[in-house]
């Protein structure tokens, strides 16, 4: 509400301003009035250019508000800096008239203030070495920007924990896995071919939730090889950027923690919302296949979690009670192990001799 006041008290302060030169213009000629005219409508336009700009942008990043502000700051500074150099050439060179001279210099200013802000938005990244008090990242514990990798995206989980707005920090999502992914997309393999799709999918499910916030970011990460693998450039990325790498691939789990990289792993997030199983506890599951060792049977919950099962490898196929002796927690999963107590019928749910 407060957003519409200030754009509605920006178009009456403008309007104020741009009749009131009307007033207190003291123009007798009709061309000098028309003029005064002109001038009011090409104000009135430009107000209503920026208040259409500022309406279809309602996602407006930070780092990119203060490049363009750092960057007109700078070219206004070049533009006068260079605005003698301008008029003593034109004495000694071009010999314009007044007017063709002070358009000549606004001309120069616009088009160094667009090259300087084009400059600084390129290379926001690097400026910080040459200016240190200038920084263009936010830097807030708590409000750090997560880093997507392809199997996360390909999961799909991430898109359901979005809607829960459980993540206030935007979602990054780097150049190189948006290609991997469209390389993934139109492979050969079909099966490759639906992960690819799938997780292009998923993206464009975050793009348009309002719930988050969603960047592709076409920063290359520094010190890395263009033909370097993805999980070093995501590591690299997510360290420049400060960052935490969102994954559910246990290897790069692994290595992003030795880089001193924070790793949301989905797995481990999955796994904590599970259901505690305690020693002693019975459950009941369907025996899948045998186990490794002898006498073991595997079976699993509806969440997927694998339970070995001992004295239960002549039981495939037969719903089962067992009672937990342990349960085994990683990143990789979780694994309940629990020995074999009787059977269950899978019809009627009367119990088997």
């Amino acid at each position: 509400m407060l957003l519409y006041f200030i754009r509605a008290l920006f178009i009456v302060v403008i309007a104020a301003f741009l009749f009131v030169s009307i007033f207190v213009t003291p123009t007798q000629t009709e061309p000098e009035l028309s003029a005064v005219y002109i001038r009011v409508i090409v104000g009135m336009t430009i107000a209503a250019i920026v208040i259409a700009v500022d309406w279809l942008t309602p996602k407006k990043s930070l780092s990119a508000l203060a490049g363009i502000f750092f960057g007109l700051l700078v070219g206004v500074l070049i533009s006068w800096a260079l605005s003698p150099v301008l008029y003593m050439m034109n004495d000694f060179y071009f010999k314009m008239s007044e007017e063709a001279l002070q358009t000549s210099k606004w001309i120069m200013g616009v088009c160094i203030c667009y090259l300087v802000i084009s400059l600084v938005i390129q290379t926001k990244d690097d400026v910080r070495f040459i200016i240190p008090y200038v920084e263009f990242s936010r830097q807030t514990k708590g409000l750090r920007p997560l880093v997507l990798d392809t199997s996360v995206i390909i999961d799909g989980r991430i898109a359901d924990i979005s809607q829960t707005k459980l993540f206030d920090a935007p979602l990054i999502v780097p150049r190189f896995v948006l290609n991997e992914l469209q390389l993934i997309a139109d492979s050969g393999d079909k099966m490759k071919r639906n992960r690819g799709r799938r997780g292009l999918d998923m993206l464009n499910k975050l793009q348009t939730s309002p719930a988050v916030e969603v960047v592709i970011d076409d920063t290359p990460p520094p010190g890395v090889d263009a033909k370097a693998d993805v999980d070093h450039k995501l590591v690299a990325f997510s360290k420049n950027c400060d960052g935490r790498l969102v994954t559910n691939d246990y290897n790069l789990n692994k290595v992003a923690q030795l880089r001193g990289v924070d790793v949301i792993n989905i797995n481990d997030l999955a796994n904590a919302l599970k259901t505690v199983v305690l020693p002693g506890e019975q459950m009941q599951t369907r025996i899948m296949k045998h186990g490794e060792e002898a006498q073991q049977g595997i079976g699993y919950l509806d969440d997927g979690t694998m339970v070995v099962v001992e004295d239960a490898r002549n039981k495939v196929g037969e719903n089962i009670i067992l009672t937990v002796t342990s349960a085994l927690q990683t990143s990789a999963g979780r694994m309940v192990f629990g020995k074999y107590e009787r059977s269950v019928s899978s019809r009627n749910g009367r119990k088997k001799s």
